[in-house]
């Protein structure tokens, strides 16, 4: 009796799959799609590209860690103090999990981190180390047009 329920399971099972493995001959598929989505598109594009000369444009180049630290208030404290004593400088506040890295500058030589590393290890005395960073960079042409620079 076991044999033949399980006989009659493996026959019911085999018949439960449904798909044909035949080609589908039939009539083919027609899509309609509004004229307006390719001008949809085009729109899309244009604006990426334009957020993206807008936003600058980026590089491999160097910048100043400041501080390493699990302490939020020590790590904006030192932000702050950058902003004070180096306004020209922009810094970047991230948080890697459980620390608060803080660097600061936008160089493309080493030499022009190294100048600036010598200026903050007097502010920050347990030290201001260059790291390889990817930096943001603005194109000289499009600083040249800005009406902000003189």
């Amino acid at each position: 009796m076991k044999k033949l329920l399980l006989l009659l399971c493996l026959f019911v099972g085999a018949a439960c799959f449904a798909q044909d493995t035949i080609a589908y001959d039939g009539p083919a598929v027609i899509v309609h799609k509004d004229p307006r989505l390719d001008l949809l598109v085009k729109k899309q594009a244009y604006i990426n590209i334009t957020a993206k000369k807008a936003s600058g444009h980026t590089m491999r180049g160097y910048r100043l860690l400041v501080i390493n630290t699990n302490s939020r208030d020590e790590a904006i404290a030192a932000k702050t103090k950058i902003y004070t004593h180096f306004p020209d400088q922009k810094a970047y506040l991230t948080y890697q999990s459980p620390f608060f890295k803080l660097k600061a500058g936008n160089y493309q030589t080493r030499d022009e981190a190294k100048r600036y590393q010598e200026l903050m290890n007097t502010i920050f005395p347990k030290g201001v180390f260059i790291i390889s960073d990817t930096i943001e960079v603005k194109p000289e042409k499009e600083a040249e047009e800005s009406p902000l620079v003189p």
